[in-house]
């Protein structure tokens, strides 16, 4: 074996895993703090990017359209919570999902309405080119998205861990009538932690759309999430960053190694569905995620 090609393929997976993180961190934060599996969160990823390039083809300074584009996806993220979220409460969880999966077409329509349906091309500066790190080849991009990535999730690990604020989340997680009952404004939480998932929209939106192109398709990007969520756990954060990293691995290690290596002409676009196939084996042995907490039933 090649093992100099062997870490460039690893390392390149584990850093487009910290991306897919990123967007899972989304997911995370929402449904830790309101048990609302949040389908939407990639109609906001591509609202973010399609606002933000379309202010820059208009001539809007790069940073302020950065600025402007982030003010609307915590105005977003804080109507949504309260127009859908708020009236739904104690609503049955399908109730919820549904009610995001209807989010996800009007936040898609809602953008491509206000600015076009047209695909654009987003460049933030960095150029895709392979740098090398010792004797190993690494893209210069990869190491400034997952860098980013990197930055943010582990900020936000901290805020949600050693704030005031991350303590009500905490506590709002574990059970909502006795968060009220102390004092915790539930609303404000909830409004918070919207806000927080608009903020993870726009930089997914910015790091994806800039590798990808900023078009419609760039809502298919929290579906890879669902593998990174299956594996690290739905309420974890850690299991949010431990989930990415091992769907990025594997998906390209599965490109490269197994779909090459598998005689039957099955091997081309693996990586699209090997994560799915390894969260649905992981299902099977542990349901409730590496970092998720083991439900017990009495009966």
């Amino acid at each position: 074996m090649d093992w100099q090609f062997f870490l460039e393929v690893l390392i390149g997976g584990l850093l487009a895993g910290v991306m897919y993180s990123l967007v899972a961190l989304g997911f995370v934060l929402i449904y830790k703090a309101s048990g609302v599996f949040n389908f939407a969160q990639g109609g906001m990823v591509f609202f973010a990017a399609l606002t933000f390039v379309s202010l820059v083809e208009r001539g809007v300074n790069f940073w302020l359209a950065m600025v402007i584009t982030l003010a609307v996806m915590v105005v977003l993220g804080v109507l949504i919570e309260r127009i859908v979220l708020r009236p739904l409460v104690n609503q049955p969880q399908i109730t919820l999902f549904m009610a995001t999966i209807g989010l996800t077409f009007l936040i898609e329509g809602l953008a491509q309405g206000i600015w076009d349906a047209q695909v654009h091309g987003l460049d933030l500066g960095i150029p895709d080119v392979p740098v090398k790190v010792g004797a190993i080849n690494i893209s210069q991009f990869d190491l400034f998205a997952s860098a980013t990535a990197g930055i943010l999730v582990l900020a936000l690990a901290v805020f949600f861990q050693k704030t005031r604020i991350g303590r009500a989340l905490r506590a709002v997680a574990d059970d909502h009538q006795a968060a009220m009952s102390v004092g915790i404004p539930l609303n404000h939480i909830w409004a918070i932690v919207w806000a927080v998932a608009g903020f993870v929209g726009l930089v997914a939106g910015l790091l994806w759309g800039s590798r990808t192109g900023v078009q419609f398709a760039l809502t298919f990007t929290a579906l890879k999430a669902l593998p990174v969520l299956i594996l690290g756990g739905f309420t974890s954060v850690p299991g949010a960053i431990v989930g990415g990293l091992i769907i990025g691995a594997s998906e390209k290690l599965a490109e490269v190694y197994i779909g090459s290596s598998i005689g039957l002409n099955i091997g081309t676009g693996i990586e699209n569905w090997f994560p799915y196939m390894l969260a649905l084996l992981f299902l099977l042995i542990r349901p409730e995620g590496l970092f998720g907490e083991k439900r017990i039933e009495r009966v």
